[in-house]
């Protein structure tokens, strides 16, 4: 292909135009970075050499079609040739069975969670509260081109795997340098979170790597080139259909929900072999109409109404359950058109994972009208509840309350708020369900309601430390505007009927707080300075720290046991992800997203 090119004048246009950029080899020069088409297609290649990114610097050329063939094929072999190049680097390495994700090796994080039950709490201790203020950044990775990462990277056996929309890299976890990374072209066309360009992370087994795409595709990564071995498509996305999260492997099967929560596609989560991608099940978390649980959604919307799937779950090999949350129902503020309690939205669904069949539910906010969906992470913990240990199922929930749930049987064991703003419900009763206050119900003229519509807390992480007995949780002390109007459904648009607004002159605060799981009662508090917009989480180690992205900005730490700050970093980010830690060489590293890079703290 090299020599094609060169014969066809595609080398002098390059040298002509691009080589005192990008250097001859397109490696790089004084001026511009390497070449990475990032699975750009032959027709976008042509579009970005005349065009240009002027927002890069880079000019646009305008050339006659036949010269800018050749340019464009040149290019493209020298960017296939650079992919080629890439070492792999990971031959030999340990291979990762499904034990080793049940009981991970000490210093791995080789789920979303780092552990399948969701309870984002490392055993390792090297970084402790002790020495915590010696931290300091060790390595950084940028990804080119992102904006605000929402990944928690994984590592097993000293190799990090990072995720960006439809894009997935190899790092050695020492230093961050890339091994191998994976890309291809974003979707055009998506509506909703796949839109704005949003990846939370991969799941691994063996040697596969999996992710999902922005337009609803599951894939399979050779884990030590990078190689597409299969994709699979989940939904159609001209559907209004997305896939924002990292999927969950539970034994031969990868699972995965979807996106579209706000733009009325109809939810469900779905198991996948690991080998082939071939789809094992597939359960609809809102019926089709004339099904059972059809009467809960009385009118027109149950065609789009939403529950989406699109935050990782938990698995707990003792009770051989898999636990989902679902989102809000469609449209968001105006239940006209979706009588009934609009089940599954809003729910914890406990599942057999070979087959999908579902155990129990449970619904926390029946016939949702702001935007309160339950994909807050739920976490499985067995502590003492009522002077007996039990198996319990925690979740600090975006519409206010903290529950407690019997794991085995979905039995509701506490419901208590853990926000003081919280109008729509006086409690909820000893059926399970909330209270609800008529006054905070969306109006065509709009009424105030707490929480607001970020919630009381939202997707970021929570974490529970086994040895302090506390739960922690980002919380957010705010109220909204929520207003309901007529709407119909169309393809490419979010569903909302009606919309929010903010409470003028009441701009919120962020709270970490500690919960105490078998009484919801809060022990400690650290409030947060900053303009309450962060979406930043939370980690707990045995070193007895509480790691989190503060809403000034800052990385922090603070001790598990008594909340008091130990150490900050600036980094001045609008923390849109969640921390973890790992081991490499036997140094403990603690590693977040930090906008368009992936940063690593060591002592």
């Amino acid at each position: 292909m090299l020599a094609a090119a060169q014969d066809g004048g595609g080398r002098q246009e390059f040298s002509s135009r691009c080589a005192g950029c990008h250097g001859a080899d397109g490696r790089g020069g004084e001026r511009g970075p390497a070449i990475l088409l990032r699975g750009r297609t032959d027709s976008e290649l042509r579009d970005l050499i005349r065009n240009g990114l002027p927002s890069a610097g880079m000019p646009g050329f305008q050339i006659p079609a036949a010269r800018l063939d050749r340019l464009a094929t040149f290019v493209r072999s020298l960017a296939d040739t650079r992919d080629a190049e890439i070492p792999s680097g990971l031959k030999g390495r340990r291979t990762v069975d499904f034990a080793g994700i049940v009981n991970p090796a000490a210093g791995d994080w080789p789920t979303y969670h780092g552990l399948l039950s969701g309870n984002r709490h490392s055993p390792l201790r090297q970084i402790h509260a002790g020495n915590v203020a010696r931290l300091v950044p060790k390595w950084i990775f940028p990804i080119t081109g992102s904006q605000r990462l929402q990944v928690t990277p994984l590592v097993v056996d000293g190799i990090m795997y990072v995720t960006a929309p439809n894009e997935a890299y190899a790092l050695d976890a020492r230093d961050g340098r890339p091994i191998w990374r994976y890309s291809r072209s974003r979707t055009k066309g998506l509506a909703g979170d796949a839109a704005s360009g949003i990846n939370r992370g991969a799941a691994i087994l063996g040697e596969r790597l999996f992710m999902v795409t922005d337009h609803a595709h599951l894939i399979a990564l050779e884990r030590t080139s990078g190689r597409l071995l299969w994709d699979v498509e989940m939904a159609d996305h001209r559907q209004n259909y997305g896939a924002t999260s990292a999927p969950l492997v539970v034994n031969d099967l990868v699972i995965s929900g979807i996106s579209g929560g706000d733009e009325g596609v109809r939810g469900f989560l779905a198991a996948y072999r690991v080998s082939t991608g071939e789809r094992v099940w597939r359960f609809w978390t809102v019926p089709a109409r004339g099904e059972p649980l059809s009467e809960t959604w009385g009118g027109k919307d149950i065609e789009h109404g939403c529950a989406t799937t699109w935050l990782t779950g938990t698995y707990d090999p003792q009770t051989g359950l898999l636990y989902w949350t679902t989102g809000n129902p469609c449209p968001d503020y105006n239940g006209d058109e979706r009588r009934g309690d609009n089940l599954y939205s809003d729910s914890v669904l406990a599942l057999k994972p070979g087959t999908g069949e579902l155990v129990w539910h449970y619904q926390f906010t029946p016939h949702d009208l702001h935007d309160w969906d339950a994909q807050q992470t739920p976490m499985l913990i067995d502590a003492p509840f009522g002077g007996r240990p039990r198996k319990l199922l925690v979740q600090a929930s975006r519409n206010g309350f903290f529950y407690v749930l019997d794991r085995v049987s979905g039995e509701l064991l506490l419901a208590k708020p853990f926000v003081q703003k919280l109008t729509w419900s006086s409690g909820v009763g000893a059926d399970g369900r909330p209270v609800i206050l008529p006054a905070a119900i969306p109006s065509p003229e709009g009424v105030e309601a707490c929480p607001a519509v970020e919630g009381a807390t939202n997707w970021m992480s929570t974490a529970f430390n086994p040895a302090a007995g506390l739960f922690y949780v980002m919380a957010l002390e705010k109220c909204s505007i929520y207003s309901k109007r007529p709407e119909l459904w169309q393809a490419g648009k979010s569903y909302y009927g009606g919309d929010t607004k903010r409470v003028r002159g009441e701009p919120g605060r962020k709270y970490l707080r500690a919960i105490e799981p078998s009484t919801g009662k809060i022990v400690w508090e650290l409030p947060q300075k900053g303009p309450a917009n962060t979406w930043g989480g939370v980690l707990s180690t045995d070193g007895g720290v509480v790691f989190f992205g503060g809403d000034d900005g800052a990385f922090s730490a603070a001790d598990a046991r008594n909340g008091k700050l130990l150490w900050s970093f600036p980094a001045n980010q609008l923390w849109k992800a969640s921390p973890m830690t790992y081991e490499a060489e036997g140094r403990q590293y603690v590693a977040i997203a930090a906008g368009a890079a992936i940063v690593a703290f060591g002592l």
